[in-house]
């Protein structure tokens, strides 16, 4: 199959670690964003929303949208619970990292990182959001290793994206010591060199 990614993007990053973890055989094709290849009529046909990432499996069939593609990519194994309740506690936190952790994190991410502004030009409510769902997931992670059972799954990948990479937003994880030991935790799970 084929991954077609921006490497500097977190829900890109999470394709790439399921893969690499189940050792799924890919190819990685770098999309610059920036530059309009996601706008292309070839990439369209294979995502009409003009996204990344999306994959293209050998049978011509698409898939988008980060964690429905790892949700895909990682039936039947040890990533996701066999236990119906267990693994339905992962996909809330799989729709809680998309809508009440991304568009702040990430958000604020894009802007000091890649539009060049300023701590101070932060949208001062993407702020308080963002450190309400650092604050929540320092509390669950206070009284669990993970975030369900006592093993990594795919709701720890999907928040392992842009969580590692709060700093850049302007976030201080320094009060959050749970928090970053579970980034460690799954840093390490995955093989991955820690945040810089």
């Amino acid at each position: 199959m084929k991954v077609y990614g921006d490497s500097n993007s977190g829900n890109c990053l999470k394709v790439k670690w399921v893969c690499d973890r189940l050792e799924l055989p890919y190819r990685w094709i770098e999309i610059d964003t920036r530059k309009g290849e996601t706008r292309t009529p070839e990439f369209l046909k294979m995502n009409g929303a003009g996204q990344v990432p999306t994959v293209a499996f050998d049978d011509d069939r698409t898939l988008a949208q980060s964690n429905a593609i790892i949700r895909y990519l990682a039936r039947d194994s040890e990533l996701i619970s066999r236990e119906a309740f267990a693994a339905a506690k992962m996909d809330e936190w799989l729709f809680w990292e998309q809508y009440s952790h991304e568009p702040y994190i990430a958000v604020c991410r894009f802007q000091l990182v890649y539009l060049g502004k300023s701590a101070s030009e932060l949208d001062p409510e993407k702020v308080k959001r963002g450190y309400a769902a650092l604050d929540r997931m320092e509390s669950h992670l206070s009284a669990s290793r993970f975030f369900v059972d006592d093993t990594i799954s795919l709701a720890d990948i999907s928040l392992l994206a842009y969580t590692r990479v709060a700093h850049e937003g302007g976030f201080d994880l320094a009060r959050h010591a749970a928090l970053r030991r579970w980034i460690g935790a799954v840093e390490t799970s995955l093989g991955l060199p820690p945040a810089r």
